[in-house]
């Protein structure tokens, strides 16, 4: 989960200024500095990255791997791997995420829940050894 060697490259960005409408799938790295009406799905199997700076506002789902908040996001948020909230992000909506770090001052109007970890193998401890 967290050993990846290099994070994905930011091939996209949606600039300061600019309102787009309408879903929005990508792959690799992507970065909002602007407004988007619609959702933000990563699409494919490697990994992802999706940020959303404290100018940004974004208004419905998002879904990637690696998801750095710290502007205002109205709608669901589903990162698969990490989701940092950075001291200024907002979301409105909830939330479901494999790890999550949350810095002093992000907010969540909304509900938190852990990605169900059926699929991995449970833990062996070892005072479980006996």
């Amino acid at each position: 989960m967290f050993g990846w060697k290099k994070t994905p490259p930011l091939r996209t960005l949606i600039g300061e200024g600019t309102v787009m409408q309408g879903e929005i799938r990508f792959s690799d790295g992507l970065r909002i500095d602007g407004e988007v009406v619609g959702d933000i799905i990563a699409i494919g199997d490697k990994r992802t990255l999706l940020v959303i700076s404290e100018k940004a506002k974004v208004t419905g789902k998002i879904r990637a791997g690696h998801v750095i908040i710290n502007g205002l996001v109205q709608g669901p948020v589903e990162s698969e791997d990490l989701l940092e909230l950075q001291p200024k992000a907002r979301i409105v909506g909830d939330v479901k995420y494999e790890a999550l770090e949350m810095h002093q001052g992000a907010t969540i109007n909304g509900e938190l829940h852990p990605m169900k970890t059926e699929d991995k193998p449970a833990l062996k401890l070892a005072a479980n050894n006996g």
